[in-house]
């Protein structure tokens, strides 16, 4: 039997709800556009409605089927003709489903005429895959071309994991920031946050961190020494044959032809590549007896947050906090999180993890539907999207 979900019939109120955060109240457009669900899972819907109460207007019905070979198949249930049309898709831990059921949907709704088809992606998959590495590919790439092809005409994401992404696109990205409801959790959640520091758990973070600490007038560590295996350029092929080496440069001789093919190809001597080695980890900064923030765009796989908690425990930070955009918390996650020096680990609900915090207490959401509603109003009448930049550096 195949599986199906629903969305809702879409309706409109006269009114919508109240918002925090420093938004004001929104001024919703009553025709022109829908609002659908992707279906991938509960969260996305339950994401999808919170957005759409805030925009006063129902989900749009539509149905998703789960085929028993496992292939994707949606029906849209209502007229989406000359409309705008916004898709929410949360990614869970199935990612390639997510996708496809992203780009079926997204076709389904283009050859059912519809005007434009704008993507919302709180967290945008295969975003890591942004570098060639090896002899792999730049599957980021891949995923931006096939989401153009299936109809998508802008996307919203939030706190892509680099920035340089968005020129993979070829049709306009709004990359939002979650760091202004991170900073009021700080401000708001943690007791004496003023007796906090904001710490980078690798030089990489620094400018990120270094954001964080001015806007909330704290200190800066960072953490150097750790190891990014992900980076290492070992076996990438530039060690490759000619096995023989030769003279270094041209000697001016020819060799007869009869026996030009008898000498190996003359290879180049190059500098001697020297290989990166770990240091020893140190923090650069006085974190003894201050409340210790670690600030980072994802949280997957917590070993290296553990590793950093525990120096930190070391240098005698007596609180130490996870404060992550994307929650993504694979494998063991909940249970190192559980067991290790960490007090808290705050994330937003870009990303399902309901099981997660069922898992682990320790784990913490903020919710940033407010934004994302006030970017599809704003995309939608044809607003400047600057008042959701307001006060955000570059670096966030």
């Amino acid at each position: 039997m195949p599986i199906r979900r629903f969305g809702g019939h879409r309706s409109l109120v006269s009114q919508s709800p109240k918002l925090s955060y420093g938004y004001k109240k929104m001024n919703v457009s009553r025709s022109g556009y829908r609002v659908f669900s992707a279906n991938s899972t509960t969260a996305c819907t339950e994401l999808a409605k919170k957005i759409t109460e805030r925009l006063g207007v129902e989900l749009g019905k539509s149905v998703v089927y789960q085929e028993s070979n496992t292939e994707t198949r949606v029906d849209v249930k209502e007229s989406v003709r000359g409309q705008d049309i916004f898709i929410i898709q949360t990614i869970p831990r199935d990612v390639n489903t997510a996708i496809m059921e992203l780009l079926v949907m997204a076709y389904a709704l283009k050859t059912s005429c519809a005007k434009n088809i704008i993507g919302v992606i709180p967290y945008f998959p295969y975003s890591k895959q942004c570098k060639m590495r090896k002899r792999g590919s730049i599957v980021c790439k891949l995923l931006t071309s096939m989401l153009a092809k299936a109809g998508l005409t802008h996307i919203i994401t939030m706190d892509l994991h680099q920035k340089e992404i968005q020129g993979f696109f070829s049709f306009p990205v709004d990359n939002l920031r979650a760091s202004p409801f991170l900073i009021q959790y700080i401000q708001e959640e943690i007791p004496d946050y003023r007796n906090a520091i904001i710490v980078a758990k690798s030089p990489s973070a620094a400018k990120r961190a270094q954001s964080y600490a001015e806007r909330l007038r704290l200190g800066l560590a960072v953490m150097h020494g750790e190891a990014h295996h992900s980076e290492s350029d070992m076996a990438d092929g530039r060690n490759s044959p000619p096995l023989f080496r030769t003279t270094t440069g041209h000697t001016g001789l020819e060799l007869p032809s009869s026996s030009r093919h008898h000498v190996p190809f003359p290879g180049i001597e190059l500098p001697m590549m020297m290989a990166k080695e770990k240091p020893p980890i140190t923090v650069v900064g006085d974190v003894g007896g201050r409340i210790a923030i670690i600030v980072d765009d994802i949280i997957d796989d917590v070993e290296d947050f553990v590793a950093a908690a525990e120096i930190l425990k070391e240098r005698g930070a007596y609180k130490i906090y996870i404060m992550a955009t994307h929650g993504l918390l694979s494998a063991e996650a909940p249970r190192l999180i559980e067991e290790s020096a960490i007090d808290e680990v705050v994330v937003t609900n870009t990303v399902p993890h309901e099981v997660q915090k069922l898992q682990c207490p320790k784990i913490k959401t903020v919710d940033v539907s407010m934004i994302l509603a006030e970017a599809i109003r704003r995309i939608h009448n044809g607003e400047s999207m600057a008042y959701l930049f307001r006060n955000i550096a570059v670096d966030d």
